[in-house]
């Protein structure tokens, strides 16, 4: 990967939380690049740090109870975790955009929809009046709302939730940024709903030449949208590779455990494959490989049970964190993920 394709260099990522339990590590010691023009797709079950580590890019971790404890985000020349908050502020929205898990948590209800996209205009891109609103009108057009100039004037509330996606979408967009941030785009919607938000995604990221970090548990949603893979599991990074290598030949045993319990043609009868057991309680992980207590192939050895793996290049662009991961071992460098 050549430095100057790069837009977003995540390095060593760590972020907890205070709870009265004590400290909850909900990301640990994270890194992965995000390219231009790109889509990067962070996937793993709830709870293994995929939100927080999106949120850590635009600095939106609530202090307290969270806190970043380490690592480097570098946008460009600048660590993200190291400007300050005016810079921070004009970098959000304007570069760096994210959509929501829920456009209703997100909108406000007490305002009209073009109300709030007009606010995100004139804030970064200085247009004021009627300039603002036409551009307001124009992005719920672009982004497929029949009679925008009326819709505008609405209310979250008066709109299905396709629609109040689409909102949020351009709102997102309006200021055309350089990496969109899509947290679980199509939660809650419908089947054709989660088509038409998707293909409008793709639509507007070639249009635009747009980076999209795009977080999901749906594997189904990765294969159709995302160019390569970022695997969690409890915390940290276990597998990282191009789209196509993920679903042709997956080296953790996490990953494969995913993929297995994908829903195909011809298997209705079939009952699904699932993951034995459960996600660890972020408070008392289990020593060595997090996944260890689950996983099928590394309960017996003693290195799992015992010493957790680093991530590591085991074949040219694959990374893999797992002691039995082919050529886990055989590469004579043992180079870690810089």
């Amino acid at each position: 990967m050549k430095a100057e394709d790069i837009l977003v260099s995540i390095r060593n990522l760590s972020v907890s939380f205070a709870t009265e339990a004590g400290q909850v590590r909900a990301v640990n010691d994270v890194s992965f690049d995000i390219r231009k023009g790109r889509t990067l797709a962070l996937v793993g079950e709830s709870g293994c740090g995929k939100s927080v580590t999106a949120l850590s890019i635009l600095r939106l971790i609530p202090r307290p109870p969270g806190r970043i404890t380490a690592g480097q985000i570098m946008f460009g020349k600048a660590d993200l975790l190291d400007v300050a908050e005016n810079r921070m502020r004009a970098i959000r929205g304007n570069h760096i955009a994210m959509i929501f898990q829920e456009p209703m948590t997100s909108l406000n209800p007490v305002y009209t929809v073009g109300d709030q996209i007009v606010e995100v205009i004139r804030l970064h891109q200085n247009k004021k009046g009627q300039a603002g609103w036409d551009h307001a009108v124009e992005m719920l057009r672009m982004v497929g709302i029949a009679d925008p100039a009326q819709r505008v004037r609405e209310y979250a509330h008066q709109m299905s939730g396709g629609m109040r996606q689409r909102v949020m979408i351009a709102m997102a967009l309006s200021c055309w940024p350089e990496l969109l941030i899509a947290d679980e785009p199509t939660t809650a919607l419908d089947v054709t709903i989660q088509a038409q938000i998707l293909e409008l995604l793709r639509k507007l990221q070639q249009q635009k030449n747009m980076a999209v970090l795009l977080i999901t548990h749906d594997l189904g949603v990765v294969a159709e949208n995302a160019d390569e893979v970022v695997v969690m599991y409890a915390s940290r990074v276990v597998e990282k590779a191009s789209v196509e290598a993920i679903f042709d030949e997956p080296l953790h045993p996490y990953t494969q455990g995913l993929l297995r319990s994908l829903p195909r043609l011809g298997r209705h009868a079939e009952r699904l494959d699932a993951i034995g057991g459960s996600v660890p309680d972020p408070l008392h992980f289990p020593t060595g490989c997090k996944f260890h207590p689950r996983c099928p192939v590394g309960t017996d050895d003693k290195r799992c049970r015992t010493n957790e793996p680093e991530l590591r290049e085991v074949r040219p662009g694959r990374y893999a964190a797992c002691w039995l991961a082919p050529g886990y071992e055989t590469q004579s460098e043992h180079r870690s993920y810089e």
